[in-house]
């Protein structure tokens, strides 16, 4: 029966390309697939994070370089206190939940800037080993998930403005998926928040990484080289495109469609690669460790943006 199903997974990314499909909706679809056990035509961690990341570049195509800029010079120096503040604040939680370093140091750069793609980042760095990659990416996609269902009810809730809500999540929000649906649910002004500050966030992970290379430099096999993310300049390069030739906006236009219906088709991929022996295997102390950073940075944050 669960292999007769298989053909699911061909559908439902084609109805992921229609407006009515929400990128909650996609991640749910995805996890109760991955919960079904239903067999699966290919591997999707080989494609989900680079769908992703062409996703959000076609996405730079539906923006305005004056509101980026804008946005971007307005949280340079919460992101840049918060992304500190959390990853010291989780290193020295490690130490008191006595959680082992290397998986303090992914769950803590992975919670401070940008979830899954820092942790890819600092795991060679520091020559994390396979489970401990897997806690820490475990730990961080559940919370993404979880913030992905509640932030937008929040937000709503408590009638933030769509730009506010923008900064919040783009902040406390993990992975860059999860900022990104979670803005798109909220409002095309949340989601162009979201986008310009988490884009802006990701580039700190190149400063993060060699923060770790120099803590982790007693350990002689450290030979780890910093992985830049590319995609960012290419996502500039879209911004700027649109800048210098306006005469495109409708392809434009189709071109920022695509790039969110394909960032639902990339959280539906995500949500089948999720492991429930990998949750299980994780740990209560990892997932202690990484809902206390997560509540720091989205509480803290949350009240600021509320002032």
């Amino acid at each position: 029966m669960r292999k007769k199903l298989s053909f699911l997974y061909f559908v439902v990314p084609l109805l992921c390309m229609m407006p009515f499909v929400t990128a909650p909706m996609a991640l749910f679809c995805g996890i109760l697939f991955a919960f079904l056990k239903i067999e699966r035509p290919f591997e999707f961690k080989k494609y989900s994070s680079p769908l992703l990341q062409y996703s959000v570049v076609l996405m730079g195509f539906g923006m305005s370089l004056e509101q980026v800029i804008e946005v971007s010079s307005k949280g340079i120096v919460l992101t840049a206190c918060s992304v500190f503040l959390v990853f010291l604040f989780g290193m020295l939680l490690g130490k008191l939940f006595k959680v082992d370093r290397n998986t303090t140091m992914l769950i803590s750069s992975g919670t401070a800037i940008c979830g899954g793609s820092a942790i890819a980042a600092v795991a060679p760095i520091i020559n994390a080993k396979d489970n401990q990659i897997s806690f820490a990416l475990t730990v961080v996609f559940v919370l993404n998930a979880i913030a992905l269902f509640i932030f937008p009810p929040i937000g709503h809730a408590l009638n933030m403005e769509e730009v506010n809500f923008g900064y919040w999540s783009a902040i406390a929000i993990h992975d860059t998926s999860s900022v990104v649906g979670a803005g798109a649910a909220y409002g095309d002004q949340a989601l162009q928040t979201a986008v310009a500050v988490k884009l802006a966030r990701t580039l700190w992970i190149i400063p993060l990484s060699f923060l770790v290379l120099f803590l982790n430099r007693k350990n002689n096999a450290t030979k780890g080289k910093v992985k830049i993310p590319w995609f960012i300049l290419y996502f500039v390069l879209a911004i700027l495109i649109v800048y210098l030739l306006p005469a495109g906006e409708p392809i434009y236009k189709e071109l920022s469609f695509l790039g969110r219906r394909g960032m639902v088709v990339a959280l539906f991929l995500i949500g089948c690669g999720f492991s429930f022996d990998d949750l299980k295997q994780a740990g209560a102390k990892s997932f202690a460790l990484g809902i206390l950073l997560w509540i720091l940075i989205g509480a803290g944050t949350f009240m600021f943006f509320m002032n």
